[in-house]
């Protein structure tokens, strides 16, 4: 058997640009697998890891998918405001370490609005535990200072010190700005491949104060200027929803459980990691979508080994007549096709994945920057390897079909020469 690869390897060797192609098109198509099963597990992991390190999310009665869509990814609105006395109520329960309130409802030109708090700079965590980081700048401090999130500034193209204008409302019309209060931008958060970068962080404070004049959801009284508004203290009267981290993972059931029984306000308090699990499974055909791709991708180029080899046959019907002639037998010949197709299968495994290596090398910065998708650099997974044991059995597979089609060829028919 040893004898016969090193038959194969000269062969190969003696037809060198035909072998170098065959085995790129499968080192590529090894690399493009590996690489699209990376971002579809990277991808997940980022989505399941969009919040971390939170506890309980509490919203007005809904369900827990609902309540996650518009207080984690800022889609769709709630059924209903929690009252600012609830807020504080449950913020206060011995069991609750720290509270980050969320007010949403205003938009800057498509993005959504956040009104918050100091908490939600030094609370909100995603990815692997990671807390929001500046990019440039600082908190916001002032009633009329904004942080935008890396996406906004970046479509938008924004810098320190710009000013920028709210709308009432998810749409951003002139007839609902609130164009008499801008606000200056004082902070541009890291990117974090999460709606924290589309989205635009005020104080709660400042969402009542431009509220003033607009209680009925149009601008129908009169909103003072920003410098007298800068001489009052404002509070919020309601919140949209609020999070919550406990002293110890052992209490959420049981401060779920009293939220979800609040006499006071119909409450709702879901565990983040279970409902993105459940928003995961209701989008697994973006998922499955990946595989199929994957899947084609393997197939093209084991095509392409395939019609190579079985290119390369009919101009090597003479050398397997000599083989036979000088005393190989057709089961040599079958497998030293099926030899030579698994050499070029193993060597293109090896260098699609020293391939993918290097490139996630040099563009995982760039992809963490632009996308906020962090894909990790570590070692083949067991589905991975799985995977590239697939593609060497169906290269071996490949290599059978020019096989038996040089089995069956007689001596005779490589020796005679046709015209």
């Amino acid at each position: 058997m040893g004898a016969i690869f090193r038959l194969a390897w000269q062969s190969l060797t003696n037809r060198k640009t035909t072998a170098f192609l065959t085995l790129l098109t499968v080192a590529i198509s090894v690399t493009l697998l590996l690489g699209v099963e990376r971002v579809r597990t990277q991808a997940k992991s980022s989505f399941a890891n969009t919040i971390s390190g939170t506890d309980l999310i509490v919203g007005s009665r809904s369900g827990q998918v609902n309540l996650l869509l518009y207080s984690v990814f800022r889609i769709g609105n709630a059924t209903n405001n929690i009252d600012w006395q609830s807020y504080q109520e449950i913020s206060q329960h011995r069991s609750v370490k720290w509270s980050i309130p969320i007010s949403l409802g205003d938009s800057h030109q498509g993005y959504r609005v956040i009104g918050t708090n100091h908490a939600y700079f030094k609370h909100y965590q995603y990815g692997q535990k990671q807390h929001l980081n500046f990019a440039e700048g600082r908190q916001f401090n002032g009633l009329f200072e904004t942080v935008l999130g890396a996406e906004v500034a970046k479509k938008l193209n924004y810098r320190l010190d710009d000013e920028i204008v709210i709308a009432h409302g998810i749409s951003d019309k002139s007839f609902n700005r609130h164009d008499n209060l801008p606000f200056k931008v004082v902070g541009i958060l890291e990117p974090t491949g999460t709606p924290v970068d589309r989205s635009v962080h005020v104080s709660l404070g400042a969402i009542e104060a431009i509220h003033i004049g607009w209680e009925s959801g149009a601008k129908l009284g009169h909103t003072p200027d920003a410098q007298t508004l800068a001489n009052y203290q404002f509070e919020p009267k309601q919140i949209t929803a609020f999070m919550l981290g406990l002293n110890s993972k052992i209490q959420t059931f049981a401060l779920q459980r009293y939220i979800n029984t609040y006499s006071k306000e119909p409450l709702s308090a879901i565990m983040p990691g279970i409902a993105l699990h459940e928003l995961w499974r209701m989008m697994s055909i973006a998922e499955q979508a990946l595989l199929v791709v994957s899947g084609f991708v393997v197939i093209a180029g084991l095509l392409g080994m395939l019609t190579s080899l079985l290119t390369s046959l009919n101009e090597r019907r003479r050398e397997m007549a000599i083989l036979r002639a000088m005393g190989a037998r057709p089961n040599h010949i079958f497998f030293l096709l099926v030899s030579e197709a698994t050499v070029l299968t193993t060597i293109g495994i090896a260098l699609g994945t020293a391939l993918l290596y290097s490139l996630l090398l040099i563009a995982q910065p760039f992809i963490q920057q632009q996308f906020g998708l962090y894909i990790e650099i570590s070692g083949l997974t067991t589905y991975e390897l799985l995977l590239l044991g697939i593609v060497q059995l169906a290269g071996i597979i490949v290599g059978v079909l020019p096989a038996l089609r040089a089995y069956q060829h007689s001596l005779a028919d490589g020796m005679t020469i046709k015209v």
